[in-house]
């Protein structure tokens, strides 16, 4: 059955351990990750109170004056850390389509604690393990680096549903994600003062670049593009996490998986000038030598892979260099 809308699948019987519970849910996973790579999950684990604490923080800092918010700039255009202004990155170039800057501005981090050798510190780890810059607000650090560490294991308990929907063994991944390089990135969508250009979205149409992405949004505007070329809503769930199927398990899986265009629209002009959105969205990376390559499960007899052998690391620098420097050209100021 190919679904066209996303399906709300409930992770409980897969944490409760019983043979049958994880079987079922791994075969929902399986059957929402081939229809139409979009899921919402429920009875995750995540805590409620890390949450709020969280999205109240981000929200402190987003109200910051953009010259303090800009004391924690990102340092450069291969480092996906810190601050990134309104405008300053386009998502559709990550596809290779030209479209104005997004109406959204971030803070992202990445792994913190890494070790000083050479496998986190020599040049083959480039700007992966980059150290994370922090705003000057109490409990901040504290709060972000809690909640990397609980999507971290979130998104190793979803990759295990994942080898076990691929008919794999369950811990599969596990070797390829212990060293991940995922981001944590905060987006807020400040209200609309001005219409937008012809184009420009909140975040344009876009597909992730991992292996997985877990999101919480806190108002309504997700969008995903589904089989029969309709964009429909990702439904909000008290409780719920968004997921989705990246680029790097559809490429994992030979395209039997779908890493989905999606998009954030605008709000109705009438509650554009009062509208802010804000979305807590964990990029589940692999270990940046993790080798992408056509899962054995996924390929047919006599049948040839669709994509060629690519490291993890060199994917995502490629895809995000794209995004922030809009496909490589200058956009005037």
């Amino acid at each position: 059955m190919t679904l066209l809308t996303v399906p709300i699948i409930d992770l409980a019987p897969y944490f409760e351990g019983t043979e049958q519970g994880r079987a079922e849910v791994a075969r929902k996973v399986d059957e929402a990750s081939r229809s139409i790579g979009f899921l919402v999950i429920t009875h995750h684990g995540i805590s409620p109170e890390l949450i709020a604490r969280v999205s109240e923080l981000s929200r402190q800092f987003f109200a910051l004056p953009l010259a303090d918010k800009r004391r924690v700039d990102r340092p450069r255009e291969d480092a996906v850390r810190g601050y990134s202004a309104v405008g300053e990155e386009g998502l559709s170039y990550s596809l290779e389509e030209a479209t104005p800057g997004d109406l959204k501005e971030s803070f992202s981090v990445g792994p913190s604690n890494v070790p000083d050798d050479e496998y986190h510190r020599g040049k083959a780890a480039g700007p992966h393990f980059e150290p994370n810059s922090w705003p000057d607000i109490p409990g901040f650090r504290e709060a972000y680096e809690e909640y990397f560490e609980a999507m971290s294991e979130l998104s190793r308990s979803l990759m295990r549903i994942f080898a076990l929907g691929l008919k794999l063994p369950e811990r599969f991944f596990d070797d390829k994600i212990d060293e991940h390089i995922s981001m944590f990135r905060v987006l807020s969508y400040p209200p609309q003062k001005e219409a937008p250009l012809p184009g420009q979205l909140r975040a344009g149409a876009h597909s992730d670049y991992g292996s997985l992405t877990v999101v919480l949004p806190d108002d309504k505007g997700l969008q995903v593009l589904n089989k029969a070329g309709q964009w429909v809503d990702v439904p909000q769930v008290e409780g719920g996490l968004v997921v989705n199927i990246a680029d790097l398990m559809m490429q994992w899986t030979n395209d039997q998986w779908l890493s989905t265009m999606h998009r954030v629209v605008n709000p109705p002009f009438e509650a554009a000038s009062t509208n802010r959105r804000q979305s807590l969205v964990f990029f589940h990376q692999p270990n940046y030598d993790a080798m992408v390559e056509c899962l054995p499960s996924c390929l047919a007899p006599g049948g040839k892979p669709t994509y060629a052998p690519i490291s993890s690391g060199d994917h995502l620098m490629s895809k995000f260099v794209k995004q922030t420097t809009f496909g490589g050209t200058k956009v005037a100021a």
